[in-house]
């Protein structure tokens, strides 16, 4: 396994891969030191993440090898399927996946995302339209949510 650091807006992230795929994009509480030369398995990652938090990147094209249950998998597929500015609540994926009562199921699912960004698990909110339940900090999600979706000024004239 091969890893690669970067700064973020949000703090330092590593990502982790091989020849296989991207299996771990996390963002550290920490400081860190950024690492110079990024190893080639996971130079796409790094390009397209930084692309991402420099608002020209809505999508990620590089090959995914998560590590999961069958159920946390079928969720995480799912979450990929949230479009870039927009949101899903807990329930609205319970539902897409097919049971109603699996909302705290799919919940931890989510909170178990070793993605960070990639698999959109700050795109679900609450029911209700509140931010709930973030790895990263609800300040993080926050965050995400804006830069994706920034609020558009109104013309003054």
């Amino acid at each position: 396994m091969r890893n690669a650091i970067i700064k973020t807006p949000l703090g330092c992230t590593i990502i982790e891969g091989n020849e296989n795929g991207i299996s771990k994009i996390q963002v550290l509480n920490q400081e860190c030191e950024i690492t110079i030369l990024v190893p080639e398995e996971l130079k796409i990652a790094v390009t397209q993440i930084q692309e991402y938090f420099n608002r020209t990147r809505t999508s990620f094209t590089f090959r995914l090898n998560p590590s999961g249950t069958e159920f946390q998998k079928k969720v995480w597929q799912e979450l990929l399927k949230i479009p870039f500015g927009k949101t899903n609540s807990y329930l609205e994926l319970s539902k897409k996946l097919g049971d109603v009562k699996a909302i705290r199921a799919v919940a931890s699912a989510n909170a178990k995302n070793p993605l960070w960004i990639v698999i959109p698990c700050h795109r679900v909110i609450g029911s209700n339209g509140s931010l709930t339940g973030y790895a990263g900090g609800l300040w993080r999600k926050k965050w995400l949510l804006e830069h994706e979706n920034p609020a558009k000024q109104e013309s003054l004239f």
